[in-house]
């Protein structure tokens, strides 16, 4: 399964994308602020870069795992060695406030919003669940 993230407006204190599964269009994204990172970067010029919990990720491609978060009690999508970052997750949320680095989907029907995420953070997280179950290998890129 290929998971895509599309940047599309890059706001001083949020992100907004589209997000694809396997080139299908599935939801919008919110993220932090994107400051330009990018997976070829080494993790100290991310992190002369970072602000913590106000910045999106790097660009690249990454793998994708379900694993338990004592954080919400579950099992959740997290983005695997995400340099400079850890712990990142694809999750419910509506605003910037509620990523921490992470990405929400939803809709994006409210500016700098996100609605119907917990809809959509749900069945994503099925649909990886059941890709996995089927032994198929998932990545995102996000760019």
């Amino acid at each position: 399964m290929e998971l895509l993230i599309e940047r599309k407006y890059k706001k001083d204190k949020y992100t907004i994308g589209n997000f694809y599964i396997d080139n299908i269009l599935f939801s919008n994204t919110l993220e932090d602020k994107d400051r330009n990172l990018t997976y070829s970067m080494s993790e100290n010029q991310i992190k002369k870069i970072k602000v913590y919990g106000e910045t999106a990720i790097p660009t690249g491609r990454y793998k994708v795992e379900r694993t338990w978060s004592p954080k919400y009690g579950k099992k959740m999508i997290e983005i695997k060695n995400v340099p400079g970052f850890s712990g990142i997750r694809i999750h419910a949320g509506n605003t910037a406030k509620d990523s921490l680095g992470c990405i929400l989907v939803g809709e994006n029907k409210i500016k700098g919003q996100l609605i119907h995420s917990k809809y959509h953070s749900d069945l994503l997280d099925q649909k990886v669940a059941n890709a996995l179950a089927n032994k198929e290998d998932v990545y995102i890129t996000i760019k």
